[in-house]
């Protein structure tokens, strides 16, 4: 029984260590996205279903091939070729990719805003 105890603590560590996110990195995403939360953000991509079209670091089963890979997002200069690559600006794509590029292949997906702040908060930590 203690040997059963012991090897699911520490299953549980090894789980707890596989956030990638630093607290440093929480904290500057929330700043940049005025309360975002990354680590929500990263469940919520799955959440929208983000990770069936594209391809994100850390966000387990997001293999997409129809959008494209979101790695280094953070350090792109334009979203969508339209808008600069701002914290707001990723926030209103999110939201409503179709207001800002009509003929998208992004649809609307209903999120909210918050889901929005924290999916940016969360791309923003892709670097």
């Amino acid at each position: 029984m203690r040997t059963k105890l012991f090897l699911i603590s520490v299953v549980i560590m090894l789980l707890a260590g596989c956030d990638r996110l630093t607290h440093t990195e929480v904290r500057r995403a929330a700043t940049l996205t005025g309360g975002g939360n990354a680590r929500i953000g990263r469940t919520d991509i799955r959440k929208y279903g983000c990770n069936t079209c594209h391809e994100i670091s850390g966000v387990p089963g997001a293999r997409g091939l129809i959008g494209p890979p979101l790695d280094g997002i953070g350090q792109r200069y334009y979203i969508a070729g339209e808008l600069s690559n701002t914290p707001d600006n990723l926030m209103r794509w999110i939201q409503h990719p179709r207001q800002v590029e009509a003929h998208t292949a992004m649809p609307e997906m209903g999120v909210t805003e918050q889901d929005s702040r924290d999916i940016a908060a969360y791309l923003c930590t892709l670097r």
